[in-house]
């Protein structure tokens, strides 16, 4: 089988693990990288001598060996990039967000769709072994009813000059929701609060909460301040209480088979009666072993095998599509005081 050609553009913090990952696909044949400054496309090139560098999109767009493209540019550059890409008539695999809005994402996906390109995001910890064991575990009915997630990511993190903290660090916890909850269980309604306290005009530090349609609460933390690192997610349910420590290798999940839960299903008149339904459910704790395998490597498989089935990606354009949604809710909730924004079928 011939593999794909492909280009990366944007050399700049991501650059450099795409075109790691690129070279390590044999499905994927990367022909150059694209960047403004196109010294620093030759140093992410580095050791790959059959890799032109260019700082020129549209020479990599002409190029007929060139079949997909990789844009891991900022955030406000994504809706023409890939629009160029699409009418081109190349592939995009695209850095989180989407797009900067809904808008732009939805022109994206209806310009992809009767192409028949792959238009897919890098929702890269979705592609992590914990978020498939996670995800099997939630749909497979492995901790009963969802009633809770709680996710916690904090660092002293790089201050983006384009977007605020929820554009940049909330989409990861937004995609592995969307990625994890079971297809019935959907969000209706986000908040959002926001600070600014190093005064830079945006968003340095962010509380969102995520209301869903089985009555269940969705929270995150999103921070660029801290100094210390906290990639944490709890995912609560019924029977059993998974934890997600992205920072601890030796054991990133636990499955703790405790719960609560009620005895009746019917409501209670007396409070005395309401706590003499409540069930506690405590058990023991499994440490599942995960592979060892890098997400972003899964990610250029799939990207490689969603083209060469002709069939959509994972996380294709309505992933993003979703994602984005709920950042434009949170964003309007967070401009309104953290108001509670109640979601269409179509988004906000």
């Amino acid at each position: 089988m011939t593999a794909i050609g492909m280009a990366v553009v944007g050399a700049g913090y991501w650059g450099p693990n795409l075109v790691r990952t690129a070279m390590a696909t044999s499905a994927l044949r990367l022909e150059w990288v694209c960047d403004l400054e196109i010294e620093r496309a030759q140093r992410v090139i580095g050791p790959y001598l059959a890799v032109r560098a260019t700082s020129s999109y549209e020479e990599v767009l002409a190029d007929p060996a060139v079949a997909a493209v990789v844009i891991a540019t900022p955030a406000a550059t994504h809706f023409d990039l890939v629009r160029a890409a699409l009418e081109a008539g190349k592939h995009v695999l695209v850095e989180k967000p989407l797009a900067p809005s809904a808008a732009e994402g939805e022109k994206l996906a209806a310009l992809a769709g009767p192409s028949g390109l792959v238009l897919m995001c890098d929702h890269t910890y979705c592609y992590t072994p914990a978020a498939w064991r996670i995800r099997d575990l939630i749909r497979g009915g492995g901790i009963g009813e969802v009633q809770f997630v709680d996710s916690v990511r904090i660092n002293q993190g790089l201050v983006q000059p384009d977007v605020d903290v929820l554009w940049d660090l909330a989409p990861h916890d937004l995609s592995i929701l969307d990625f994890v909850l079971p297809e019935d269980v959907r969000p209706v309604a986000v908040a959002a609060h926001t600070g600014d306290p190093i005064r830079i005009g945006r968003a340095c530090l962010a509380y969102l909460s995520v209301w869903l349609s089985n009555g269940a609460l969705a929270h995150a933390h999103v921070n660029w301040l801290s100094p210390t690192k906290i990639r944490t997610t709890v995912f609560g349910g019924s029977e059993r209480t998974i934890v997600w420590d992205d920072t601890n290798p030796a054991g990133r999940l636990a499955v703790h088979d405790r719960g609560v839960g009620r005895l009746m299903t019917g409501e209670a008149e007396l409070e005395e009666t309401r706590r003499a339904l409540i069930s506690y459910r405590t058990g023991d704790t499994l440490l599942p072993a995960l592979p060892e395998q890098e997400a972003l490597m899964s990610v250029m498989t799939e990207f490689a095998a969603a083209i060469t089935e002709g069939r959509p990606a994972l996380t294709d354009a309505g992933a993003g599509q979703r994602v984005l949604d709920l950042l434009e809710a949170a964003s309007r909730s967070a401009d309104s005081g953290g108001a509670r924004i109640v979601l269409t079928e179509a988004g906000t």
